[in-house]
């Protein structure tokens, strides 16, 4: 089955997603990965404000390459999502609801889903070039010193992923290995 998101990504829509969902979402998603992922933590840590208000976003976990000319964006493939995992649960507890990216995540990150009601998308790797295809736009956000570490908001259209883990704690990773082994 194959769902429409249009951001901002709301609890409502959230607690009706399921894992192995097929998803194309459109609207404003916002790049991160680990050193701006770091830097967010450390503002919050000094009691300043994050770049942006995290409440019902949707992060994709990526470091675009630069733009070729005439182009908005360069290949945009998702990075391993673990090297989130140390800042997500605080993000989630603050109305984060959506991250997109490759790869597990820790019991923590999935307690703080749970609890706080976020779900995990998964991005296709090695496809970085048919991401960056539904970016329609990109501006950069916080953080520019870091290059394609930087936050930056992207509009897309017709981004493609599949609920990995939702807000129920339902993995495929552990019903995929389930469904595998029945089939077998």
């Amino acid at each position: 089955m194959e769902i429409i998101i249009h951001t901002p990504l709301t609890k409502e829509m959230v607690r009706n997603l399921k894992a192995g969902d097929n998803v194309r979402i459109n609207g404003v998603i916002y790049a991160a990965r680990d050193a701006a992922h770091k830097r967010m933590i450390g503002l919050l840590q000094d009691n300043r404000e994050l770049p942006f208000d995290v409440r019902n976003q949707i992060i994709y976990y990526v470091g675009p390459c630069p733009a070729r000319p005439g182009e908005i964006i360069g290949s945009a493939g998702p990075t391993t999502s673990g090297r989130m995992d140390a800042y997500t649960p605080r993000l989630i507890e603050m109305g984060l609801t959506g991250m997109i990216g490759k790869g597990l995540r820790n019991r923590e990150v999935v307690d703080s889903m749970v609890k706080y009601g976020a779900v995990y998308f998964g991005a296709i790797g090695g496809a970085g070039a048919l991401m960056a295809s539904t970016i329609v736009g990109e501006e950069m956000v916080a953080f520019d010193d870091l290059g394609p570490e930087a936050v930056r908001r992207l509009w897309v259209k017709d981004f493609p992923a599949t609920v990995v883990i939702d807000s129920r704690g339902n993995s495929l990773y552990e019903t995929g290995k389930k469904m595998f082994r029945m089939q077998g």
